[in-house]
């Protein structure tokens, strides 16, 4: 049973026991107006993975009562519907498949993960309803599914990011050390496709197990290895015991992480094996940073002072996807005069010269994504905060 407390022009958040249902539902509205705008999304709000999907969750709460608040879209209010797949694909996939058949949403803004992404897109494919993931890996959208867009950096080009900024600083051996979920997978395989693109040999190639909770035997391989730097393919608990395991090893090489971990909570689980580590990620980490004539400038600041000010937590650059996504969705629908899902899809390809918390994004027929390289900083932990690699 679902039980429904309606505030303002919203609903609340409404619990349903056995399936975890998170909803944000649009109070009834008078009988002259239009229907609203159904909005989807599955995340994992709780589980291994709830860094991610915890603020994204808040992130489309908030702004979808912002939009509301601002008359909606074309005069329609939205209503969210989100449920918490716990980052387990199986799950992921039974609320899209209630999203699609049940809830009949006009589009999905969700996926926090690439397993849980990649367990849903054969649904939305088959329904015909677009969907904007928020997970990292490349096959999200490569090859391109016509319904199928992604807002963060690919792992792919954390590869590049990294590689070049390694080659930069004198290094040409690196070595691998990976997790065991699909991103990690991914990144580590995308990792070994483009090295050789950069001059870069990998000399070592560990790997450790979702739950391993000490990586000294993977790190001291690597120690005794000839590699100049070392590149960590993962998120969430994983990168923090690296990070901590790497200094108490006694390696001292330059350690790289990627943009899996772009929270304060991977500095915070590192503690003080943080500083001098580098990673790939977003502008909005470091928006106090940003020249003052940079397009995303005002972008991210008005975002994390929005969040910050809502939920007094740090902004990350997960929740900073689905601010994307939302938009993304919404400039789509408002370009499509309404929610035909053909011109809806259509909008979101024809998407040009949006600025937001991930970069400028141009996507095209061949590209769901539309960041290039230069939407990624390259920043570096120093004295227990971000800074920003020039």
């Amino acid at each position: 049973m679902t039980l429904l407390r309606h505030v303002r022009p919203l609903a609340s958040l409404a619990h349903l026991a056995s399936a975890a249902l998170l909803t944000l539902a649009a109070a009834t509205a008078p009988a002259l107006a239009q229907e609203p705008i159904r909005i989807g999304s599955f995340l994992s709000v709780t589980g291994p993975a709830s860094f991610l999907g915890d603020p994204e969750l808040k992130t489309l709460e908030l702004y979808v009562e912002r939009i509301n608040a601002a008359g909606g879209v074309n005069g329609r209010k939205l209503q969210l519907t989100a449920y918490d797949d716990a980052g387990d694909a199986e799950k992921a996939r039974t609320f899209a498949k209630r999203l699609l058949e049940q809830d009949k949403v006009d589009v999905i803004v969700g996926g926090s993960t690439t397993g849980t992404t990649m367990a849903a897109v054969p649904l939305v494919e088959q329904a015909g309803v677009p969907f904007v993931s928020l997970a990292g890996a490349v096959v999200i959208v490569e090859p391109v599914k016509k319904w199928v867009f992604k807002t963060p950096h690919t792992d792919r080009m954390a590869c590049d990011k990294v590689f070049v900024d390694m080659k930069a600083r004198g290094a040409t051996k690196a070595a691998l050390i990976s997790g065991s979920g699909g991103f990690d997978k991914s990144m580590r395989a995308e990792c070994l496709k483009v090295a050789p693109n950069h001059g870069v040999t990998i000399v070592a190639d560990e790997t450790y197990g979702a739950t391993d909770t000490d990586m000294t035997a993977q790190l001291t391989k690597i120690r005794g290895s000839d590699a100049q730097a070392v590149l960590n393919a993962g998120f969430g608990q994983g990168p923090a015991i690296v990070t901590r395991n790497y200094r108490q090893v006694g390696i001292t090489l330059p350690l790289y992480q990627s943009h899996g971990v772009a929270s304060k909570d991977y500095i915070k689980l590192s503690g003080d094996a943080a500083n001098g580590v580098r990673l790939p990620a977003a502008a909005l980490l470091v928006a106090d940073l940003l020249d003052a004539g940079d397009a995303q400038k005002p972008v991210v600041t008005a975002y994390r002072d929005a969040y910050e000010g809502r939920y007094k937590s740090d902004v990350s650059t997960f929740g900073g996807h689905a601010y994307d996504g939302l938009m993304l969705a919404v400039g789509a629908i408002k370009a499509a005069g309404g929610t035909d899902r053909a011109k809806v899809r259509d909008a979101l390809e024809a998407t040009r010269g949006y600025v937001g918390s991930g970069g400028v994004v141009n996507m095209s027929a061949t590209d769901h994504m539309g960041l290039d390289l230069s939407a990624f900083r390259m920043l570096e932990v120093k004295n227990g905060t971000w800074s920003l690699v020039k």
